[in-house]
């Protein structure tokens, strides 16, 4: 842009809104009082009206191309403010993506730590109890007697350890079967129908005293006579569970 037209460009863009209002003010007035006031100002400034009409053209030319720039600064700032404001929430989004996804994590990590804790304590109690069991037949065995020394209270985990002991290892799975479905391993169990009782819920249960006269307390001598039924009336406890399947009882 050449010197002239840069001092005009800022003449006509300082003096644009005085002319455009007296231009109007003509078109109102319709005096020529109104035309000489347009034409000049108080300090006899050169306004748009009084630049050659190539130039004007030329200074429009400028002003639209600036108006231009500027809108498309804005318009860039406005693109950068709105992708930074979106970086910002994204970012924002991921971060508490993060951070729960790394609290499910701990949650399984945890979950299965307890898992494993309480298959090991679960182990451990079948184990001591199984070494309790073979102890007790240890004892039964030197003394004379087949049966387990009777104890105040046992735990499941006990009371198939001694079964362990005493049922053969080809049948045992079979009659565990047929206790977990009779009294769930609890040697105390009464039905509240037909009073059968204990492990194998014999009917009576006075049935087992055959076995030991602490048939009431003692789940080894309901083993003993449990195993005695099952091999008497059915040939084995697999051909016991196989009848049990058939017919819901046995």
């Amino acid at each position: 842009m050449s010197g002239n037209l840069v001092r005009d460009f800022a003449v006509a863009s300082a003096a644009a809104v005085t002319t455009v209002g007296a231009v109007a003010g003509v078109g109102q007035s319709g005096t020529g009082q109104a035309v000489n006031d347009a034409g000049t100002t108080a300090s006899g400034s050169t306004l748009l009206a009084d630049i050659p009409m190539g130039r004007q053209a030329r200074i429009q030319t400028a002003s639209l191309t600036q108006q231009a720039d500027a809108q498309s600064v804005a318009a860039d700032h406005s693109a950068r403010t709105t992708a930074a404001e979106a970086a910002r929430k994204q970012a924002a989004k991921d971060a508490v993506a993060k951070q729960k996804e790394a609290e499910r994590k701990k949650a399984r990590q945890d979950a299965k730590e307890r898992q494993e804790a309480e298959e090991q304590a679960q182990a451990q109690e079948q184990e001591q109890a199984q070494q309790q069991a073979e102890r007790q037949t240890e004892e039964g065995s030197s003394s004379g007697s087949s049966a387990v020394a009777p104890q105040s209270s046992y735990t499941v985990a006990q009371v198939q350890a001694i079964a362990r002991q005493m049922v053969p290892g080809d049948q045992f799975q079979c009659f565990s079967n047929i206790v977990d479905h009779e009294s769930g391993w609890n040697h105390k169990a009464v039905n509240p129908s037909s009073g059968a009782y204990g492990l194998v819920q014999a009917y009576p249960g006075s049935k087992m005293s055959s076995a030991g006269a602490d048939w009431r307390t003692n789940p080894a001598t309901q083993i003993k006579w449990g195993l005695n039924y099952m091999n008497d009336r059915y040939g084995s406890p697999c051909e016991a569970w196989a009848f049990w399947q058939a017919n819901g009882s046995y």
